[in-house]
This record gives C-alpha cells, structure tokens and sequence, in this order.
C-alpha cells in the first residue's frame, strides 16, 4: 500500500514523535541534549514553527508545533534530522541511521487536544520512571509553564493565556492541569493519531481540515465503499 503524505497544514497545531532506529538512544549526554535544543530553537525561528511544548526522552523526543506554512514544519525537522545526526555520529564515533524513518506527527484540535497534548507531553517522563514530578525532568517545557525557569524554545499557544489573568494564575492552573493527568482514553488516541499521521480532534473540525487538503485526514470506515451492493 502507498504511503501517504504526511498531514502537515499551515495555523494548526501539530504533535510530533521523532523516534530512536530500534528504540536506540538518541541523547547520551547534557551536550546531545543541549544541541538539540539549539537546533530546535535556529530552525524554528528559521522556519517560522511555533513551538509550544517539547520533551526530550532518552530514545525519542515529542514536539506540538504550529507552522505558519505548510512547508515550515518539514522543512525544519528535516534541517534538524540531518544536522544531530551528522552531529551525534561524529561525537559518539558511529556511521549509519539514527531515526526510525521519518518523524510522525499528527493535526490537533486546539480547543479539544491543545492542553491535554501538553500534559501528555508533559508527563512523559513520569510515566517513564524517571521523575515524580514533570517539573523535576530538566529536558522538558513544563519548568517554563509552571515558572521556575525560562525557556527560550517555548512559544505560549493563545489558549495557554486563557487560563488567568496574571502569570501566577497561568502557572497555578497550568500546574493543577498537568496533576490532573490525561486518560488512558486520551493517551491512546493522542499515540495512535500520530504514529499513523491521522487529524485528532471532533468530527466537525475532522470535517473542516478535509475541506482544505486531497489528503484523506482518517482511516477509511470498514465494509464496502457507499453506492456498492452486496452479491445477491
């Protein structure tokens, strides 16, 4: 079966994975992850990408991002791919492929999946064990959400500024979000969409991102296509 092209649109938010070949790392050390980010943060700029969370794991990263074009977003993780990848082969002393394939990512409902997106994110490294608190993990955007540090890479979504007035307010109810956690129901619908590159949100808005792309943005219902009539 063809693959499909990747669902990437201009003014929507977009939830990344960038995955390790085999699950292998793909950050050794503070210096790996340190030149991520300044990659992350040159081409996003570069490329006019908003990005408003991110977290780095030992074996891959999440990003949710909102392009300003279309091409913004490819065209800034293929500059990121290639340059850690030269980077990461030529400190550590290897040759060959370090991504599995290309990156998946998925179109987001901002009203419906924004912020349970950035706790999602968020929360990646509690639920791997590594912290108690997101807010203890050092390679995440969760810090700068809750203020306790600044973070040059994390561009606020307007839906962020909803949630009070003051900064405080902001930081408190983000915090209490984020505690809150996601659902398995959430968590299972956020992976799926983006590991096979299908828009995440209500039937209406579903609807709405066909109207703008030849693109189809869900799987195919099962059974026979409309019009078709069972042999008789």
């Amino acid at each position: 079966m063809a693959r499909l092209p990747r669902l990437t649109l201009a003014g929507h938010p977009h939830h990344v994975i960038q995955r390790g070949n085999n699950r292998q790392p793909i950050f050794l050390d503070m210096a790996d992850r340190e030149f991520m980010l300044g990659l992350l943060a040159d081409h996003s700029r570069q490329f006019k990408v908003a990005i408003h969370a991110w977290v780095l794991m030992d074996n891959h990263l999440h990003l949710l991002a909102t392009p300003e074009t279309a091409e913004g977003l490819p065209k800034m993780m293929q500059a990121v791919g290639r340059q850690y990848v030269r980077h990461f082969n030529d400190r550590h002393g290897r040759t060959g492929t370090l991504w599995e394939g290309r990156y998946r990512s998925t179109v987001i409902e901002s009203e419906r999946y924004l912020l349970a997106c950035m706790a999602y994110i968020d929360l990646n490294p509690v639920r791997a064990g590594l912290v108690q608190q997101p807010r203890d993990y050092p390679w995440s955007s969760h810090a700068h959400y809750v203020g306790v540090r600044q973070d040059r890479l994390a561009t606020p979504h307007p839906l962020f500024w909803t949630l009070g007035n003051t900064p405080f307010a902001r930081e408190a109810a983000y915090a209490e979000l984020v505690h809150a956690g996601t659902n398995a129901t959430e968590q299972a619908a956020m992976t799926d969409a983006t590991l096979h590159g299908w828009a995440l949100g209500s039937p209406a808005f579903v609807a709405g991102l066909q109207d703008l792309t030849n693109r189809r943005v869900q799987p195919k219902r099962p059974g026979r296509p409309a019009g078709t009539r069972r042999p008789s």
